[in-house]
């Protein structure tokens, strides 16, 4: 799934716990393994995990796996990106994105 130690896995059992109370800007990447655009996007999701490390906090969650989080989300469709501050939904994106794309919405809230 991610060769970056900077990936952290989110489950429907750690988000409230573990995500949420972040202090820190906290990016969720809503993917499945089948998911073409998904695989696409992971080595920039993980790319900016190790570029903006200690900054932000950068979790992976597989919606084939973990279904309360994402309906929480309201996630209809994946690749799904969503930025938490202080547990609270600030920012989203869907679909697959260019990195621009991703760090001008990560700088916004940062």
């Amino acid at each position: 799934m991610s060769t970056s130690q900077n990936v952290h896995v989110a489950t429907d059992l750690n988000f409230d716990a573990e995500v949420l109370p972040a202090a820190q800007l906290t990016v969720v990447d809503f993917w499945a393994e089948w998911c073409g655009p998904c695989r696409l996007l992971g080595p920039t999701i993980e790319k900016i995990a190790d570029d903006y490390a200690g900054k932000i906090k950068v979790y992976k969650m597989n919606v084939d796996e973990n279904q309360a989080t994402p309906a929480k989300f309201q996630v209809r469709g994946i690749p799904t990106v969503i930025f938490l501050k202080g547990g609270k939904l600030v920012d989203q994106l869907v679909g697959n994105h260019p990195r621009d794309t991703i760090l001008k919405t990560l700088e916004k809230h940062i």
